[in-house]
């Protein structure tokens, strides 16, 4: 197996045990991380946005697979479960990775995945009927982003 598909393993293994740090260690310090909700994350932001989900992880499972890389690039496809904390739905969202490394870490990481779909599952009837409009996901990414911001600041107070 070549080493950076051990560390996309590594990372998503951590992820199941909900093991932040596990998780940030796999990243380089310049971590550039995006995906729908989350769309430009760089350095610490990427590593407390983990931190704050294993945080605020309930009822959750995750499993990965196809898993590949090689020098510079990798993917893996993951799917979470887990009950969204601001609405206690259960969401089983479907995601895949891309990855790019450097210096034996991970440097990039951008995740796809429908947000629509998501949005039905974790938002409920508002989800179904306007998750899909603009208007909707830039709330969730808002509030996503305001989240962060507070994890943040709490962070840095304790």
């Amino acid at each position: 197996m070549h080493p950076n598909a051990k560390l996309i393993e590594t990372f998503y293994s951590s992820f199941q045990k909900l093991d932040h740090a596990g998780m940030i260690a796999c990243y380089h310090e310049n971590i550039q991380f995006s995906d729908p909700v989350f769309q430009d994350l760089r350095g610490e932001q990427a590593g407390a946005m983990w931190h704050m989900l294993c945080s605020r992880a309930k009822d959750f499972e995750l499993t990965f697979s196809n898993v590949t890389a090689n020098d510079t690039t990798g993917s893996a496809h993951w799917e979470p479960i887990y009950l969204f904390s601001a609405t206690g739905r259960r969401v089983h969202n479907v995601i895949d990775a891309e990855f790019e490394f450097q210096d034996g870490k991970i440097i990039r990481h951008r995740d796809t995945f429908d947000l629509w779909r998501w949005s039905r599952m974790a938002l409920g009837p508002m989800g179904q009927i306007l998750g899909w409009t603009p208007l909707v996901q830039n709330k969730v990414r808002k509030q996503a982003a305001y989240g962060l911001k507070k994890f943040l600041e709490s962070q840095k107070k304790s």
